[in-house]
């Protein structure tokens, strides 16, 4: 992991910054589509860490049990699919092989899980489209598509996962470097003024938001939050 990933994930982490930032720090973009947390209760989860990517192909899971032998302590493992057919991807032997014994941070399907009671009870921290209770078979059926595989490599592999009750945010290896980091915190500290106004000042959200009044009214603000104001105003 490289110095500046270090410095993102740990920042991401000691400020709790959320899907929602992150995504609005990358231009509103950057979400996983579909992908819920399994267990909606868990409000309270935060998970950020480097990506681990794995492969599941043509109604078989045989490629998931081959190649989460290799994923490292920390790692968010992504499963992508290709023609599954909506069976699900894995279920709890191996969500407990990964969180328990490889210490993932967090497994993250493009499709559905299976045995929902168990996941849910053991409170995994799982993000997929759904549940079934049909399974992927284990055996070798064919391959993932080549090129499919490069591009999904390519643009996810060693990113970094943001993970919460809101989904999933991926920050791509071209997206880490200082500018990023410092989009983010700009991000929060507009998000840090925006609730002063709202919740201090009593403002409505069309002044604050679409018209930033603030702009029109330093002297109500101290001046450590016109310093905060001029980081976001020259990201």
């Amino acid at each position: 992991m490289t110095n500046i990933q270090s410095k993102i994930i740990d920042y991401i982490k000691k400020n709790r910054v959320s899907t929602t930032e992150v995504a609005d720090a990358l231009d509103k973009k950057g979400s996983i589509d579909r992908v819920k947390l399994i267990n909606p209760s868990n409000i309270n989860l935060h998970i950020v860490g480097q990506i681990y990517c794995v492969f599941a192909s043509s109604d078989s899971n045989f490629l998931v049990h081959k190649e989460i032998i290799k994923v490292k302590k920390n790692d968010v493992v992504i499963i992508f699919t290709d023609n599954c057919n909506e069976k699900s991807i894995i279920g709890d032997l191996i969500a407990k092989y990964l969180i328990l014994y490889k210490q993932a941070q967090a497994i993250i399907v493009l499709g559905n899980v299976r045995d929902a009671s168990k996941l849910i009870r053991e409170n995994y921290p799982i993000w997929s489209y759904g549940f079934n209770p049909i399974g992927c078979v284990n055996f070798y059926t064919k391959p993932f598509p080549k090129e499919k595989k490069e591009n999904i490599l390519l643009k996810y592999n060693k990113s970094i996962a943001v993970c919460d009750a809101g989904g999933v945010v991926v920050i791509e290896k071209n997206k880490i470097n200082n500018k990023f980091l410092n989009s983010i915190k700009s991000i929060e500290a507009q998000e840090d003024l925006w609730y002063y106004c709202l919740d201090s000042l009593k403002w409505n959200t069309l002044d604050i938001v679409t018209k930033k009044k603030y702009l029109q009214n330093k002297k109500i603000f101290s001046n450590d939050q016109i310093k905060k104001m001029k980081t976001f105003l020259d990201k």
